[in-house]
């Protein structure tokens, strides 16, 4: 959620994954334990952000249009089935995107770290098992609920961009501000509490897990929306050897670089940091925290 440069560094998809702490040197843009109840809400979509799909008010007012028939009540009225959504039926993401339609976007990532810092931890680091859960949770809600309920943050996902991020460290503080376990950084944890209507709190591990996850789903449905038709799949399967093929790609990268390096209108999708990609995708199948 932040620019910076080098973040975890991890080991290329083989069978043994390094972890180095990534908040201070390298690349990367983005974006301990607290007492109290979590909040229990599933963010909402904001009024600001109403969808374009509701018809005007006056419109549901004047109802269906009168039926040329006679007699209402000899000819039985037929509701016409809904129509079905569209398929998405073309490979890879368009070459020219749509206009996007979220209004409220994430704060520009900080500047890079300066050369040479080290991370700080403050607070009680989360053991595996609590991050375990936390992360599990975070990837079970339902954070587009009216919109697109569609969309869900693959538990994989999450375990890798953690570990990628922090290595699973809950109390750690990157050079460039970064916090905990998904490095969010307080400005984008402002925005998107007040986007979503929350309270989360970046420094108590649980909710800066749901910071995380929400904002790969904020992510999933702008870039979605722009560039695959509404088409929000996660789905490493959908990706082709180039790395602009898929969402699943885009949303990782975006996580790191900030929306705006990866998608922007009336240009083509872009994967500027294709090694923190290949990280994060090498750590969806064979990073050792899979097995906590």
């Amino acid at each position: 959620m932040r620019r910076g440069i080098g973040r975890w560094a991890t080991a290329t998809a083989a069978l043994t994954l390094a972890v180095v702490i990534t908040g201070c040197g390298g690349e990367k843009p983005l974006p301990p334990d607290v007492a109290g109840e979590l909040p229990t809400q599933v963010p909402v979509d904001a009024p600001a952000a109403k969808s374009t799909e509701e018809p005007p008010a006056a419109v549901e007012g004047m109802g269906v249009a009168p039926s040329a028939r006679p007699s209402p009540s000899a000819t039985p009225t037929v509701k016409p089935k809904p129509k079905p959504k569209p398929t998405r039926t073309a490979a890879g993401p368009l070459p020219k995107p749509k206009p996007p339609i979220e209004t409220k976007l994430p704060p520009p990532p900080p500047k890079p770290a300066p050369a040479g810092c080290k991370p700080s931890h403050q607070g009680t680091k989360a053991t595996n098992s609590q991050v375990k859960a936390a992360l599990s949770d975070a990837a079970a809600r339902t954070y587009w609920p009216t919109s697109a309920p569609d969309i869900k943050i693959p538990l994989s996902l999450m375990k890798a961009t953690a570990w990628q991020e922090s290595g699973w460290q809950s109390d750690i503080v990157a050079c460039d501000g970064g916090i905990g376990l998904m490095q969010v950084m307080p400005a984008t944890a402002d925005w998107m509490n007040q986007r979503f209507g929350q309270s989360y709190d970046i420094n108590a591990y649980r909710d800066n897990a749901y910071l995380g996850a929400n904002y790969l789903a904020w992510l999933t449905k702008y870039i979605g929306d722009m560039y695959f038709e509404s088409d929000y799949r996660l789905d490493a399967s959908l990706c082709t050897a180039e790395l602009n093929s898929c969402l699943l790609n885009a949303v990782i990268a975006a996580y790191n670089y900030g929306h705006n390096a990866v998608a922007r209108e009336d240009q083509p999708l872009a994967i500027p940091n294709p090694q923190y990609v290949r990280n994060v995708r090498a750590l969806m199948t064979e990073c050792e925290c899979l097995s906590y």
